[in-house]
């Protein structure tokens, strides 16, 4: 597509990932909306990057309704849905809490359907659109006090390819994304059980991800022209100094 063109709603859009993704798209001259729950850094982002954005909870099926419409209606229109809500949960098998797992499926299993459904409502009526679903190197392999992680993002990416098979005859690119570790998103969002919060040395930090990457490879999914698109892209650091 013709990201002059793109209409955008970026969940989680008020940090990391999101938040880079909505600058490159609006430097590109995309129109870009974000969302999350915290009003306060959601302000602050979209005051820096000159956008939109909406207070909802993506766990709430009658807020992430009033956000599609109400993204669509500042846009006047709606055709790209990047679904990036979500936090990393992290515990060992023996002490895992189950409310903790269940927000966890909440947010980033339950959350990326709805906002997936309302957005796909406007793309079926109007036989075109763009979901783009942020995974991880997660949903391709467990790893050991991940559990709790992995489920939900092996969960997503098998919504991911239902939602394409089902998509498709409209005209509807349904694509994930997975990133391996990403510096200004996960680390932020992660909660973890008896585990301690990592520290990123010197090193690591000029060569790990940052949302920047994850930005680009989002770019990149929506420019090829619509006749076509990639399924899945997964991004690696090239050398992370672990």
């Amino acid at each position: 597509m013709n990201i002059k063109n793109a209409k955008v709603l970026i969940t989680g859009g008020n940090s990391g990932i999101g938040k880079a993704t909505a600058k490159l798209l609006k430097e590109k001259g995309a129109q870009v909306v974000i969302s999350g729950r915290n009003e306060t850094t959601l302000q602050e982002a979209a005051k820096e990057l000159n956008i939109d954005y909406i207070k909802a909870d993506v766990t709430k099926e009658d807020q992430v309704k009033q956000m599609v419409l109400d993204a669509k209606n500042k846009m006047n229109g709606l055709n790209v849905l990047v679904n990036n809500a979500g936090y990393g949960y992290i515990s060992k098998l023996i002490d895992i809490e189950a409310d903790k797992f269940t927000d966890q499926f909440k947010t980033n299993i339950l959350g990326a359907a709805l906002c997936a459904k309302e957005s796909a409502r406007h793309f079926v009526e109007q036989d075109y659109g763009n979901i783009i679903n942020i995974g991880s190197t997660s949903s391709l392999k467990g790893s050991p006090t991940a559990s709790p992680y992995v489920a939900t993002k092996f969960a997503l990416r098998g919504m991911t390819e239902s939602w394409r098979n089902e998509l498709r005859p409209h005209n509807i690119r349904v694509m994930q994304v997975n990133p391996s570790e990403v510096m200004t998103s996960f680390a932020d969002n992660r909660v973890d059980n008896n585990l301690n919060q990592k520290q990123y040395t010197e090193a690591e930090q000029q060569t790990k991800l940052r949302g920047e990457e994850i930005a680009h490879t989002i770019t990149s999914l929506l420019e090829m022209d619509d006749r076509g698109f990639i399924t899945e892209a997964t991004v690696f650091a090239t050398n992370p100094k672990v």
